[in-house]
């Protein structure tokens, strides 16, 4: 399809617009990774941290939602959330992380936020507004995403890869 003198100029600048909108956001998404891991899990690890130190009133708090083995899942979703989160805050076994705080936070939603779930479509601000979104939100994106090239996985990524072009010869 040929265009006419004038479309095809700007046809071209609408082009190179887009091309460097695409360049400009793929420059900026891996600070931009960063610093949802450091925000949100460092909030995240605080949380945990907290659960550690209270594990008695945690354990009380699981029990009355009738969560199972409330003493055991208490020291694991705290030890998840503190230590897991300062894993993801670094960038280390980011996927598998995020894959288990998204199923944390899913727990939390059901056994003590339903009213939020149920009510997502009807009333959308109780389900954002509610405590576990923000982690369950940073969480799947980490989770679809990846930890972005400034973590230790990339790292890790970068490092094994060398190894295999080494041992390869290439």
């Amino acid at each position: 399809m040929v265009l006419p003198p004038n479309m095809n100029v700007l046809y071209k600048l609408t082009r190179r617009a887009y091309e460097l909108l695409v360049t400009g956001a793929n420059f900026v998404q891996s600070p931009l990774l960063l610093a949802l891991r450091v925000y949100f899990f460092w909030q995240l690890f605080l949380a945990g941290k907290g659960k550690l130190y209270n594990i008695g009133k945690v354990s009380e708090w699981f029990t009355s939602l009738g969560i199972p083995l409330p003493t055991l899942n208490a020291y694991f979703i705290g030890s998840l959330e503190c230590f897991g989160s300062l894993l993801l805050i670094i960038g280390l076994a980011s996927r598998p992380l995020s894959l288990l705080i998204v199923i944390s936070m899913t727990v939390a939603y059901l056994a003590a936020d339903f009213e939020a779930i149920t009510s997502i479509f009807s009333d959308p601000d109780k389900f954002v507004k509610a405590d576990p979104f923000p982690f369950l939100f940073t969480a799947l994106i980490i989770l679809v995403f990846g930890p972005g090239l400034l973590s230790i996985d990339a790292l890790m990524k970068q490092i094994l890869r060398r190894r295999e072009k080494t041992k390869l010869g290439v």
